[in-house]
C-alpha cells in the first residue's frame, strides 16, 4: 500500500500526536499543524524530515488554514486524509455557571476551525479521492446537562454527513471519529478510567487503510461501562 500524506490539526499532543505517531509508523506521512511550534518540530525531528512538516496554525484563522493546505500540498504534492483534530473543552458544567468568553473560544475552535479546515482541504481531498476525518464525541450520543461543549460535538456529527455528501459525489469519504473519556491533556487532571488515545489512534488508522469502496461514516470508541448493561437503567 501507498504511504498516504495525511494532514493532522492539534497535532502537538493528546490524540493528534499520537494518530501522527501511528500514521507514521505505519508507512504514511505527516503534516503536523498546532499553535506549539516547538512541540511540531521535536516531532519533526524524531519522524525524520522526510516524513513529516510542522505548520504553525491558529485553526480560528481562515489564513492560518488556507496556508496551511497550501505548505502541505507544496511540500508533499497531494493530500490523501485530513484529521480536523484540534478542539477545546468546557471548564464548567452547564450553561448557567460556565464563562461566556469561553463559549466564543469553543464554538470558534470546535465548530468554526472544523469548517476552515473542511473548506481549504476539500479541493485537495476531491482530487485525490480522499478522506476527511474529523473528531466528534461520546458526548454527542445524547443529552448531557447544559453543555456547550457537547452542542459544539452534535455541530461536528452533523457536519461530517453533510460534508459526506459533498466529498462522496467526488469519490472521497468522510468519518466521524467519537471518542469516549480519554486521558489526554485535553483535561486538566489524569483520567485513569478513561480510554489511552493510543486507542483512538489504531481506529483512525483502521477507517483510513479500508478499500476505497468502504465507507465507514462513524465510528464511536468508547470506554467499557463501569457497571453492567442491565443495570444502566435502574
Amino acid at each position: 500500500m501507498m504511504g498516504k500524506i495525511i494532514l493532522i490539526t492539534g497535532a502537538s499532543s493528546g490524540i493528534g500526536e499520537i494518530c501522527a505517531r501511528f500514521a507514521v509508523k505505519a508507512g504514511h506521512k505527516v503534516v503536523l499543524a498546532a499553535r506549539r511550534t516547538d512541540r511540531l518540530e521535536a516531532l519533526v525531528e524524531e519522524f525524520g524530515p522526510q516524513n513529516a512538516l510542522a505548520v504553525s496554525c491558529d485553526v480560528t484563522s481562515a489564513e492560518d488554514q488556507e496556508r496551511l493546505v497550501d505548505e502541505a500540498v507544496a511540500r508533499f504534492g497531494r493530500l490523501d486524509v485530513v484529521m480536523a483534530n484540534a478542539g477545546l473543552g468546557a471548564s464548567q458544567r452547564g450553561t448557567e455557571a460556565g464563562d461566556t468568553d469561553s463559549f466564543r473560544k469553543m464554538i470558534e475552535v470546535n465548530c468554526l476551525g472544523v469548517t476552515y479546515t473542511a473548506k481549504y482541504a476539500m479541493p485537495h481531498l476531491k482530487a485525490s479521492g480522499g478522506h476527511l476525518v474529523l473528531v466528534g464525541s461520546l458526548a454527542a450520543q445524547g443529552t448531557v446537562w447544559g453543555s456547550v461543549y457537547s452542542a459544539t460535538k452534535w455541530f461536528v456529527r452533523g457536519y461530517a454527513d453533510n460534508l459526506g455528501a459533498e466529498l462522496g459525489d467526488a469519490g472521497g469519504r468522510v468519518t466521524c471519529l467519537h471518542p469516549g473519556m480519554t486521558d489526554t491533556p485535553f483535561f486538566d487532571s489524569p483520567k485513569p478510567a478513561g480510554l489511552r488515545p493510543e486507542y483512538i489512534a489504531r481506529a483512525f488508522i483502521y477507517a483510513i487503510e479500508q478499500p476505497p469502496h468502504v465507507w465507514i461514516p462513524h465510528l464511536p470508541v468508547y470506554p467499557r461501562p463501569q457497571k453492567p448493561f442491565s443495570d444502566q437503567h435502574h
